[in-house]
């Protein structure tokens, strides 16, 4: 049958990998996109990355990237280009910041389009998993990714407020 998934697990170890992992995974975004981490690190700002997640936005109206982190109050220091894209983007883009009760999920992971992950086991190790082709796998991370959601609310908006 052409239509059954075949997944392919690739181990993570480093930096580079897990940034690389990440980048595979966002080109092969269609629909969705829910990412969930401690800070939105300095990788999201990269010039490569932010064309493909403009891209991935521009490609419909319906697409949505959806990202929890731990603590927002870097991105402006760190991700000023994600910030652009959610100014241009803001109906298909939401930022929110996990409540106290959150805060203890440890490890971060990436989802796109409820066939692909990557999953770091622990914020402080660059250990982990690239997940490709994986429905069944990727589902378990799309329901934790659904309670960390539940569990947070929005934190960073489109529009600067102020005097």
């Amino acid at each position: 049958m052409a239509d059954e998934p075949n997944p392919q697990h690739s181990q993570i170890f480093g930096n580079a990998e897990y940034d690389a992992a990440i980048d595979t995974i966002l080109q092969k975004a269609s629909t969705r996109i829910r990412i969930f981490d401690h800070t939105l690190g300095r990788p999201y700002n990269s010039s490569r990355r932010l064309e493909v997640l403009r891209q991935f936005l521009l490609a419909s109206r319906r697409n949505s990237l959806q990202i929890v982190l731990h603590d927002s109050r870097t991105m402006d220091r760190d991700c000023p280009r994600i910030l652009n894209l959610l100014r241009t983007y803001g109906h298909s883009i939401s930022i929110h910041e996990t409540h106290p009760t959150a805060k203890s999920v440890y490890d971060p992971f990436v989802i796109v389009d409820d066939r692909c992950f990557v999953h770091r086991f622990h914020f402080d190790e660059m250990r982990g998993l690239c997940a490709l082709d994986d429905p069944i796998g990727t589902h378990t991370f799309i329901e934790r990714f659904s309670e960390i959601w539940e569990a947070s609310s929005p934190s960073v908006s489109a529009t600067t407020l102020g005097l």
